[in-house]
């Protein structure tokens, strides 16, 4: 390969396969960097995945790149993670004109590990809702159908990925927003366990330990190595999990045992999904039945009215505190069209939280993980799909002025499988990219793993990422051909 290839035969390989280009010294880190602003150039206009371009920055920084990643490009959701120097306004008009004056540990992390940052990725505000339609950058278009979401709320990293702009991109989750996106823009997403990645400088956790932070991938090898760069504590982080045993980067590939798997097709209502989500589900447990893994039809136990309500109770607090915590750093509280109608409602029904009341819904979640904790004594892992729709025509999920719960209410239909538990329990989970529908739609499916046990998941999703291959599926909107 010479550094005359066109993008698109770039564009095919994993981050961990160009980095090995840079090592071989067959490409420079300047040239992946500007292939990838190519492919941005290119793709982004239909896609809307990337809304703050970074472009100088990243050819600076690429001339300095070494570490594990030397010279790939890559993006940073508009939330939760800071880098000096560039816009940053979670998608809110609030914040339209913020400018951040500080990096995130993670970013420092990110650039140690050679990474360069080309742009920042589409978000809804806020990270509120599961699509990304933000009244300040608009949608996010799904590359297998633009006409759909790219679900959320880290949908413009995982649409990026999934078309070939870059090879990984940063998300986060607070009740399934790096994995809802990895199964409808059909990539790889691992919500990492709780303080497994430092918030550092400015948070010690966020909503009650509910938000994590990692990325979206198109191969589990790129999740894994990235997570070895990336985790560990900072000084004053209030937990940290055990630190692994060995790099995550070697536990891919290895056999993961014969795995306890108790999976459902029910809903957190009792429901079945959507028929497709049943048949990603169904061929999941086929081929896991296949590669030797014993499987158990059962449901989560715990889930009943007052976790869902202490859920509530934990949005509607979390909303309130992101609206203050902004309103003191920019030193003035928003204007009512300044937030979308949601967040509004949400931030007002947060001000009537007591503080009473929170604890008391902390402590129901915190009864309710213990219960989790027990069914994962009995199994490995917990299976369902990861979504309980295929993705929505974009425009469904929105709320407007006169109906500002519309966008909760359309949204909750694809969300009935409760990945949110993977937040309140603090465990790792993961959506794996096994199927896809008859319109040509990506079905991914879900697993729950145990507290601090990433190595399970790495090993068995290394194993299915070989038995049934997703990374030569190309969408139509892609840098891949």
């Amino acid at each position: 390969m010479t550094a005359t290839k066109p993008a698109a035969e770039i564009a095919r390989l994993d981050a961990t396969a160009q980095a090995e280009l840079v090592r071989r010294k067959e490409v420079s880190p300047d040239e992946l960097v500007e292939w990838g602003i190519e492919r941005i150039e290119r793709l982004n206009p239909e896609l809307n995945a990337v809304v703050v371009k970074l472009y100088d920055q990243a050819r600076a920084a690429a001339t300095m790149a070494t570490g594990p990643f030397a010279g790939v490009p890559f993006l940073l959701k508009d939330l939760i993670a800071e880098m000096a120097g560039t816009p940053f306004s979670e998608a809110s008009v609030f914040l339209k004109d913020h400018v951040s004056h500080l990096d995130s540990a993670l970013v420092t992390r990110l650039r140690s590990a050679g990474l360069v940052v080309v742009g920042k990725a589409n978000a809804p505000e806020f990270g509120m809702t599961p699509t990304v339609e933000s009244t300040l950058y608009g949608p996010a278009r799904n590359p297998w159908d633009t006409t759909r979401s790219t679900s959320g709320s880290s949908g413009g990293s995982a649409a990026a990925v999934a078309a070939g702009l870059v090879p990984m991109a940063h998300g986060n989750d607070h009740g399934g927003s790096l994995r809802l996106p990895a199964s409808a823009c059909g990539v790889f997403g691992l919500k990492p366990t709780r303080g497994r990645v430092s918030l550092a400088p400015l948070y010690g956790d966020a909503a009650s330990g509910l938000a994590g932070e990692h990325a979206l991938t198109r191969s589990v090898r790129d999740s894994a190595a990235l997570l070895d760069a990336t985790c560990g504590p900072e000084l004053g982080d209030p937990y940290w999990p055990s630190a692994p045993i060995r790099p995550y980067a070697e536990e891919v590939g290895r056999d993961p045992g014969r795995l306890r798997i108790a999976y459902t097709s029910r809903t957190a209502d009792g429901s079945p999904g959507h028929p497709d989500c049943v048949r990603a589900l169904d061929s999941a447990v086929a081929l896991l039945t296949g590669l030797g893994h014993e499987l158990f039809e059962a449901d989560l136990p715990g889930l009943d009215d007052q976790v869902g309500a202490a859920i509530g109770v934990s949005i509607h607090a979390t909303v309130c505190w992101i609206v203050q915590h902004w309103s003191r750093r920019i030193g003035r509280t928003p204007q009512p069209h300044e937030l979308e109608p949601l967040t509004h409602a949400y931030w007002q029904a947060g001000l009537q939280v007591g503080a009473g009341e929170y604890l008391l819904a902390v402590e129901d979640l915190q009864r309710f993980s213990r219960t989790v904790a027990r069914f994962l004594t009995e199994y490995d892992m917990w299976l369902t799909p990861t979504m309980s729709t295929p993705p929505l025509p974009l425009g469904e999920i929105t709320s407007t002025p006169d109906n500002p719960m519309r966008a909760l209410e359309r949204g909750g239909a694809t969300v009935g499988y409760p990945l949110i538990v993977a937040n309140i329990t603090g465990n790792p989970a993961m959506s794996i990219p096994l199927h896809w529908s008859a319109d040509g739609l990506p079905i991914g499916v879900h697993f729950l793993g145990r507290y601090g046990d990433e190595a399970s998941l790495f090993r068995l999703a290394g194993q299915l990422e070989q038995a049934s291959p997703w990374l030569n599926r190309r969408p139509p909107v892609s840098a891949f051909d």
